[in-house]
């Protein structure tokens, strides 16, 4: 038979569309600030949110009436009429952030307008309380107590409160960043995490993404589209950092990041994702909001047009000073020289003194043939500054992607010290102490990474204090290393297992220390290079599955030639 269900379980099921976390209360409820005109908006979280959450803003405030209406499920000052919902104009707009978060939790609204007094109203579990007088500053005070104790079954899904906590900061970083203008303060079980005055848009940009992006970053421009990009070096190891505003908010809309994954597909290596931040202005009739409840994802009237305006602009900025300035000084002759780069690590250990070679004669004697044992042959020459290239002993042309090869080389033999009971580790003369996000997540891994070499240990909020770096590593710069490290680590998440989680770290590991691209190699190290390789198991790709050489032997070359 069919019946209609009680409004209780009517609202628990609707609520589970709109609150399936902590950081969904948090968003409803700044965006909701945002749309209430607040110039500053303060948000604490106790047990990463689960246990409570506490937004207050100076907004308009609501009165008493209102305050009532708030609570119930469809009611909204956002949609004044059927017709604006085809061209929305605020964050929220559903009517369903209020009624969804008190019919799973315990929730009080306090309420003050400009001009009125304060009054409060409290939900628990889909029970509403009546308004009462009450005292407060103008603006809203929104606490949220004993997420989920009305729907226990979905409360065990949530994940640790450290988790649930970054999540929800990630999302009020993203709103920060859509709306510079407003000042944003958060706190996380008493400890202050966030304290943003409002600022220019580039301002905001590098207080949230880091004064390192903001000096890489390029100014992008284009028809209706603004913001900044990293240049094509400054890659991270996941997508976390690509963040997309469209009028005021922000979304993770996977037509978006298809095109800033196609704006760099040519500049930028497999496995590495860039970084933006991105603000679109989109006529509201033009883009559909209502796709889906959380509102991040949404639908372009003209998503062929969106999509090729964001990669044209996109590629603009990536050309800006394709031709750089050259290190060095010009000789007599007009060439350029530079100076030699500090010897490898790794797997060369020979240096060619530094010396002029003699004329080479008119009738010099053959080269001797390469020995049969060496499948990759004997090196050429470098082509530039980052392939080797090398004949092999029946002359085919063979050519070395010099840092995927020695990416490979690094991580096997990093694999081989980890299976002989952990990397080997060179303590630091000077303990480095490195500033990023994700701290607390590495000082809870520190005693994994221990085993790749890595020694760190907390130092304050939001920093580690490196004592120590793999060996194998030489003296590589510990932050790059680290971020990456870190956004592998919550890339995978807790549930990941322990090999699993310490190969992914191995491989960024190796990617940090291996030779690079644009690094003039002597001839010996190349040999020593190929001769590495040839020894080394699944020399033929890269940590990341790219290939580390190319063979072209005689039958292929008379193709190409046309020599039938």
């Amino acid at each position: 038979m069919i019946r209609l269900l009680p409004d209780a379980t009517a609202n628990r099921i609707a609520a589970g569309e709109v609150v399936e976390r902590p950081a969904a209360v948090v968003k409803e409820l700044v965006e909701n600030a945002l749309d209430a005109g607040a110039r500053h908006i303060r948000v604490e979280l106790e047990e990463g949110g689960i246990g409570r959450v506490l937004v207050e803003d100076d907004g308009h405030g609501m009165s008493p009436e209102d305050l009532e209406l708030c609570v119930e499920r469809h009611a909204t000052s956002k949609l004044p009429e059927e017709a604006t919902l085809f061209a929305i104009g605020t964050l929220g707009f559903r009517g369903e952030a209020l009624p969804s978060i008190g019919a799973v939790a315990r929730l009080s609204i306090t309420t003050c307008p400009r001009d009125g007094a304060a009054h409060r109203i409290t939900v628990e579990g889909g029970r509403k309380g009546l308004v009462q007088p009450a005292s407060g500053a103008p603006g809203t005070r929104v606490e949220v107590t004993d997420l989920f104790f009305a729907t226990p079954a979905r409360r065990k899904f949530l994940r640790s409160a450290r988790s649930e906590g970054d999540a929800a900061m990630d999302a009020l970083r993203r709103l920060a960043l859509a709306w510079p203008q407003v000042g944003f303060e958060a706190s996380l079980d008493g400890r202050r995490v966030l304290n943003l005055a409002p600022a220019p848009r580039e301002a905001r940009v590098e207080a949230l993404l880091g004064p390192e992006f903001a000096a890489a970053a390029r100014p992008v421009e284009g028809p209706g589209i603004t913001g900044l990009a990293g240049g094509p070096a400054f890659t991270r190891a996941t997508s976390a950092e690509q963040h997309f505003v469209v009028n005021g908010r922000p979304v993770k809309d996977p037509m978006l990041r298809m095109a800033l994954r196609a704006a760099y597909r040519d500049v930028t290596a497999p496995g590495r994702h860039p970084v933006a931040a991105l603000f679109l202005e989109v006529p509201p009739a033009e883009v559909d909001v209502n796709v889906h409840p959380m509102k991040t994802e949404l639908r372009f009237r003209d998503s062929n047009g969106v999509r090729g305006a964001v990669i044209s602009a996109l590629r603009r900025a990536l050309g800006q000073g394709v031709v750089g300035t050259s290190l060095g000084y010009a000789g007599p002759s007009g060439l350029r020289f530079s100076t030699p780069p500090p010897p490898l690590t790794g797997f060369a250990e020979a240096r060619l003194p530094l010396a002029f070679a003699p004329p080479v004669p008119v009738e010099a004697a053959p080269p001797e043939p390469v020995p049969q044992d060496h499948p990759l042959g004997r090196a050429v020459a470098q082509m530039m500054d980052t392939y080797i290239l090398a004949e092999a002993p029946d002359g085919a042309l063979i050519l070395v992607d010099q840092h995927a090869a020695h990416e490979r080389l690094t991580h096997e033999r990093l694999n081989a010290e980890l299976l002989e009971g952990g990397v080997r580790s060179q303590p630091l003369l000077i303990p480095a102490v490195v500033e990023l996000p994700g701290a607390a997540r590495l000082v809870e891994a520190a005693p994994d990474l221990a085993r790749l070499g890595l020694e760190v240990e907390g130092f304050g909020q939001g920093a580690v204090l490196v004592r120590a770096l793999p060996a194998l590593l030489g003296t590589a710069d510990p932050a790059p290393m680290l971020r990456d490290l870190s956004e592998e680590l919550a890339e995978g998440g807790e549930g990941q297992a322990l090999a699993l989680r310490l190969d992914a770290a191995v491989a960024r590991l190796a990617c940090h220390g291996s030779v690079r691209a644009g690094r003039r190699l002597t001839p010996a190290e190349m040999d020593a290079l190929l001769r590495a390789m040839e020894r080394t198991p699944r020399a033929a790709t890269c940590s990341h599955g790219r290939p580390t050489y190319l063979r072209l032997g005689a039958g292929e070359m008379a193709r190409l030639f046309g020599r039938g």
